[in-house]
């Protein structure tokens, strides 16, 4: 077993604040040095081409995203090109993963299945004052988030279907910070999908007070929507968009469809998807399709539950708490995994 760990990071404040923070805090942090130590030339090749096209969306779709990312670039004595290239989010390439979801009238459980070495050990707590919602989640690239929900009750969380065909676009972790940052509801959300260009074939599941649930199927050509409360790593509508094995993700989505009766409430939900014996959770790291955490998010009580690896009780935060004020005194998230890799914070990669 594998000891990993995820740092807590909260702040309020103003976009660019938030950004040379973050950039601060990264001058003594390994995840840099260890992301650029595991870019090999291929995956250099699908990296930000097109600053101008960035920066243009950019300042049309997220502005104070930008700020942000300034800010990150003071604090590193970046330029602007190589602050984009890591934090903007635009033509970025995103390794092959698994990813479940279900979804009750209250609650989004959320298993993410990735490699290890790409997940960069972060839980983010960010309330800005310059605009945009507070929002709460793990991050991918510092500014994106892989899942999460925001003060409004808006519960996101992806699925990864296919990264051939891809297009100009932004990838899911930008996107899916957008959407929490940027939309109160389902509706906003789903309008905001159909804008935004997407560099990858991914599903979009989206949760909020109305205790409805809406699968965004999206791809770099088209965005369609389904009611559902499963997703899984295929798609339903835009099936000529899928990957040409779906065999394990159909076996996930049918395994929940039979055992979701089983669950009363979001613990069981958050059981079904954690226990490792149940079926669900995967140990598939080295396939890069391992289950790294498993996050569970109430829309009406804003209470998060969050746990690195299988078999554990979730961290139980209260957003609305934090949301008034009250910050949390836990510093770090614990667990373990049954890899001998390495999450991209851990000072031995």
């Amino acid at each position: 077993m594998g000891r990993v760990y995820s740092d807590v990071v909260q702040f309020r404040g103003s976009h660019y604040d938030f950004g040379y923070k973050q950039g601060v805090l990264l001058k003594d942090s390994v995840i840099l040095p260890n992301r650029k130590k595991q870019w090999d030339a291929s995956r250099a090749r699908n990296f930000m081409t097109n600053e101008q096209e960035a920066l243009k969306l950019l300042k049309q779709l997220a502005p104070k995203i930008l700020e942000e990312i300034q800010g990150l670039a003071d604090a590193l004595n970046w330029n602007r090109t190589d602050a984009l290239r890591e934090f903007g989010g635009y033509y970025i390439e995103y390794t092959r993963s698994g990813c479940s979801i279900l979804t009750g009238l209250d609650y989004m459980v959320r298993n993410y299945d990735s490699t290890p070495i790409g997940y960069e050990g972060r839980f983010a707590f960010y309330q800005p004052t310059d605009g945009g919602y507070a929002t709460a989640g793990p991050t991918m690239q510092i500014t994106g988030r892989m899942d999460g929900i925001n003060e409004k009750g808006l519960v996101m969380g992806y699925n990864f279907i296919n990264r051939r065909n891809s297009g100009d676009g932004f990838i899911c972790n930008m996107i899916g910070r957008m959407i929490l940052e940027n939309c109160a509801t389902i509706d906003e959300a789903v309008a905001l999908l159909r804008e935004i260009p997407h560099r990858r074939s991914f599903s979009y599941v989206l949760l909020d007070r109305s205790g409805e649930t809406v699968v965004a199927e999206t791809s770099p050509r088209m965005v369609k929507i389904r009611r559902s409360t499963i997703s899984t790593n295929h798609f339903e509508l835009l099936t000529s968009e899928n990957r040409y094995r779906t065999d394990d993700s159909r076996r996930r989505q049918q395994l929940i469809q039979e055992r979701q009766a089983e669950t009363a409430d979001a613990f069981d939900a958050f059981r079904l998807l954690n226990d490792t014996q149940r079926g669900v959770f995967s140990k598939k790291y080295g396939a890069s399709a391992g289950t790294l955490h498993t996050a569970v998010y109430a829309p009406d009580t804003l209470r998060i539950g969050f746990a690195l690896g299988g078999d554990r009780l979730p961290l139980m935060l209260d957003f609305g708490q934090w949301l008034d004020g009250k910050p949390f005194n836990i510093k770090r998230i614990n667990g373990e995994i049954e890899s001998e890799l390495e999450f991209v914070n851990k000072e031995t990669i």
